[in-house]
């Protein structure tokens, strides 16, 4: 078993809001009610699943900006003797269709367009009744009593709540997350009765109501009225899908994510494309290593994008990828003295919330759960508070592509939990909310874990590098601009790093066993927190 002994734990190699929480009971979220919610399921005798699924339905309800009830959600856990991976994203409609969108470039942002079956609600169900202790009822309830008597909103979610009256505003269902017409602010109290009624609704008839029932005919009036494509046969056939994750070694320890509609395998080619280099040789945070990191990033988005899709369309076996030759191949392409411009290779032929939960008996669990952007799509379906995601935005609209929109299909996705074990044993669930800052911030928290020695916390409150959709690399503050200027010189388009810009460095949050327990880290970029006893 890897055991940090004092000399990580202690070890504080950047400025620090946090504390790293060791426990051997453990939860960590990005707001601090949902992390407390988690507990309470540990101490009412709960496991960590109970306590997972406790914060997730807690957090639909206290950071809205983030996810909520018509939210998507993927999980990896350690049930104690091996890993499973849950696939809970919906599918598009069946009759959506490609000319739908004719004349643009892309899927839309907002309206009934994007939108594709919520699938965290079935999550919720899958996970308790294969795994949870708790009768299903009982992990609703801090849900239920924050959404009914109110919760005082947290600084950083009211930050992302006050762009919402411009983006959101024109729907008229959304007036419900603005009361009196604007967005609330810090520190003031939030009430959503619609929400607690919809949440009792679903844990009151394990998920029924939502798929099925009440619900249900309530999404599909909404979308039948406003001539959204959604209907209750699409609601009535969703499933979610027990998967195997994949995974790739990396210096001694296994990195393991879901297998696509997910972008996971980003992280492994990476990770895979850094093992036939010499980065392990490069002192942390040089430009040398963030140069072979960048690199290495930019070859494996330049396969995912091409690649991941739903994978019943499928043009490639996605494990084709991660065969060590092509990795190699591809690593070969990495010019330490300049930037690359990659494109996909050819391999051969064969507004999101993350948290994680562990408990004293062995098991783990990394969970995401999101909206996608913001509030999702803008539809907030009359008198129930849900809010509905806009995942179809993941569609691409280029003809001939595996990921090209269509009907009774499941789209790219953004949002990825990750897990990390050593010869067959669990080391620590984490994962890192953002979009697209997602797969590179799992490879950036295994390099520091992994190659530096890092805890949870140091390497949470490390700086970050991205690799923007558009090529542009941005750099977090805390990299000095001799770092900077070297990266320029060596071909890489530097865009400058804003404060207000720290969200989209992501928000981690990570739990790393140890002999005794769990060191627990959490983003200071955000407004949550680890606890535990």
């Amino acid at each position: 078993m890897y055991q940090p002994g004092p000399s990580i734990a202690e070890q504080f190699p950047y400025p620090s809001r946090r504390m790293p929480v060791m426990a051997r009971n453990l939860v960590a979220t990005s707001q601090p009610l949902a992390t407390q919610s988690g507990i309470e399921a540990l101490q009412a005798g709960g496991n960590a699943v109970d306590a997972a699924l406790c914060a997730a339905i807690t957090l639909t309800v206290v950071e809205p900006t983030m996810n909520g009830i018509g939210s998507d959600a993927f999980c990896i856990l350690w049930d104690g003797t091996r890993l499973h991976g849950l696939n809970a994203s919906g599918r598009s409609p069946e009759s959506l269709q490609a000319g739908d969108f004719e004349g643009l470039n892309q899927m839309p942002d907002r309206g009934w367009g994007p939108v594709t079956v919520p699938g965290a609600v079935s999550a919720w169900v899958a996970l308790s009744q294969r795994f949870g202790r708790l009768p299903f009822e009982r992990l609703f309830e801090p849900a239920v009593r924050y959404a009914r008597h109110g919760y005082m909103v947290t600084p950083i979610t009211a930050r992302l709540w006050a762009r919402a009256p411009e983006q959101f505003g024109e729907f008229d269902g959304f007036a419900v997350f603005l009361p009196g017409g604007r967005a609330p602010v810090s520190g003031e109290l939030f009430r959503c009765p619609d929400q607690a009624e919809s949440l009792e609704q679903i844990a009151r008839t394990r998920g029924e109501s939502f798929y099925r029932g009440a619900l249900a005919e309530k999404i599909a009036a909404a979308s039948r009225r406003d001539g959204g494509r959604l209907t209750m046969r699409d609601l009535d056939k969703h499933r979610c899908d027990w998967v195997n994750p994949v995974s790739i070694d990396y210096h001694g320890h296994t990195l393991h994510e879901l297998p696509p509609n997910g972008q996971g395998l980003a992280a492994l080619i990476m990770l895979g494309i850094l093992e036939h280099t010499g980065f392990s040789l490069h002192e942390p945070d040089s430009a040398d290593a963030l140069h072979c990191q960048i690199e290495a990033m930019k070859l494996a988005f330049a396969d995912t994008f091409r690649y991941v899709c739903d994978p019943a369309f499928a043009d490639i076996n996605p494990q084709s990828l991660l065969d060590p030759d092509y990795l190699a191949e591809r690593a070969g392409m990495i010019d330490m003295k300049r930037a690359g411009s990659p494109c996909f290779g050819m391999p051969a032929k064969s507004g999101t919330v993350y948290l994680a939960t562990a408990d004293e008996a062995g098991l783990m669990v990394s969970y995401i759960q999101s909206n996608y952007d913001g509030f999702g799509s803008g539809i907030v379906i009359p008198g129930t508070g849900i809010s509905l995601q806009n995942r179809g935005r993941g569609f691409t609209l280029a003809s001939g592509h595996p990921n090209r929109v269509a009907g009774n299909k499941r789209p790219f996705h953004t949002i990825i939990p990750a897990f990390l074990s050593r010869d067959g044993q669990p080391i620590m669930s984490f994962g890192v909310m953002g979009g697209h800052m997602q797969a590179q911030g799992h490879a950036q928290m295994v390099i520091r874990v992994c190659d530096w020695g890092m805890n949870p916390q140091a390497a949470n409150d490390a700086p970050r590098w991205r690799v923007c959709e558009d090529g542009f690399i941005e750099l977090e503050a805390g990299y000095d601009d001799a770092i900077r200027s070297d990266l320029s010189s060596r071909g890489h388009r530097m865009r400058p790093f804003h404060p207000e810009q720290v969200f989209e460095m992501g928000g981690a949050q990570l739990i790393q066993r140890t002999q005794d327990g769990y060191i627990g880290g959490s983003d200071p970029r955000k407004d949550g927190c680890a606890a535990g006893y």
